[in-house]
């Protein structure tokens, strides 16, 4: 799974937002959790927007009418990328509402240590699905992080799931609407390092100082 994330206000997230074609830069934050709020990039008639969203792909009003909160039937946080074309949560969606969701890091727990997870010198491109809804007068966005099988060289650190995490060259195919031949992602939905990945041990969720090594995994 992907769990939690951080965004922050550094050149390598200025860098991969300019790898996008976007001069604008997703507002800095720690520790955002499932249902949380925060900006993903998506390409429509207007071009390549970053848009603010719930992460949690199926939302509902709350019940005091005071916001917007994740479904609490569905765990749509995160979708796994063997059910993108099955599942009705997802296969609506997958044809043409793909998004990029940047961030510099994700986190995952071993125990009660929790790790800062990113590709070597980069920022991480998440790849999600993204969706509108229309609550009343306001307009609503939602997205959900892509999740693919786990992965043997991961599985000590998240035994689960590992984020499918885009490269440069993958950005303009997945971002474009009017692209619906999913085949083409098939191999892609394999599991897999696509760069090496710094596996960093950090004092929480919340503070990012190192307290300890940091492990490398290889690319595959």
């Amino acid at each position: 799974m992907c769990g939690r994330f951080n965004v922050t206000d550094s050149p390598v997230v200025g860098d991969l937002m300019d790898k996008l074609g976007m001069p604008l830069r997703p507002r800095p934050q720690l520790n955002v959790p499932p249902g949380g709020n925060a900006e993903f990039v998506i390409e429509g008639g207007a071009g390549r927007q970053l848009v603010d969203g719930i992460w949690s792909l199926l939302i509902e009003q709350k019940p005091d009418g005071s916001g917007y909160r994740p479904n609490p039937k569905f765990h749509t946080f995160n979708a796994r990328s063997d059910r993108l074309t099955s599942s009705p949560l997802w296969n609506k969606a997958y044809p043409s509402r793909r998004c990029i969701v940047p961030v510099s890091a994700f986190h995952e727990w071993r125990g009660k240590q929790v790790y800062n997870i990113h590709p070597k010198g980069e920022a991480t491109a998440l790849a999600g699905l993204w969706q509108s809804w229309r609550f009343g007068g306001d307009l609503v966005n939602s997205f959900t992080v892509i999740t693919l099988p786990p992965h043997p060289r991961f599985s000590h650190i998240h035994p689960k799931s590992i984020p499918l995490m885009l490269r440069p060259d993958d950005f303009d195919m997945w971002l474009d609407p009017n692209f619906n031949q999913t085949d083409a992602f098939q191999g892609m939905m394999k599991s897999h390092i696509a760069a090496p990945l710094i596996c960093q041990p950090v004092r929480s969720a919340n503070y990012l100082d190192p307290v300890g090594d940091a492990e490398v995994l290889e690319a595959d």
